[in-house]
């Protein structure tokens, strides 16, 4: 018999007693946005690792690359995104069409908005270090798209709980 998980917030850790149920507990609370956060940095490695195949290995132009590379990357955090952080149930076709649909929309929507649009703000009408402004402007695209992904397309109904 599975002993039960119990949660525990950051703000109730017993550091005399952090045992690896203390990790556990954590993890349970956390588990979203620890899955989020750690299938997002795989996502960037894929992003990478496609970008440098497509490039120097088949020697595709460098924008086709990085179209391909943002491609496979996005899909593959959307089918992590939906089985492993949010772990989304469609049952039927139109419903998994129309939610990766709304995934691939959301991604494009904040690469515009947060990653290209706020970029070009601060670095060229507020004159802000380019290498501060990609930091930001990744931040602000981490948190926009979990916001995207939590409330809108991996939204649960009322009755899942």
């Amino acid at each position: 018999m599975k002993k039960e998980v119990k949660k525990v917030k950051i703000n109730e850790i017993d550091f005399k007693n952090f045992n690896f149920d203390t990790i556990r507990g954590l993890f349970a609370q956390y588990k979203e946005i620890i899955n989020y956060l750690f299938f997002g940095v795989l996502a960037t490695v894929v992003n990478f690792i496609c970008y440098v195949i497509f490039a120097r290995v088949f020697r595709i132009e460098e924008v086709a690359s990085n179209m391909l590379s943002w491609f496979f990357s996005v899909l593959f955090a959307y089918i992590t995104n939906k089985i492993f952080v949010f772990e989304s149930k469609t049952d039927t076709f139109k419903k998994f069409i129309m939610e990766m649909g709304s995934f691939f929309l959301a991604r494009v929507v904040s690469g515009i908005l947060c990653d290209v649009g706020t970029f070009a703000l601060m670095v060229k009408v507020l004159h802000i270090n380019d290498i501060v402004s990609k930091v930001v402007t990744q931040v602000a695209v981490v948190i926009v798209n979990y916001i995207f992904s939590k409330f809108i397309i991996f939204k649960k109904d009322k009755k899942e709980g």
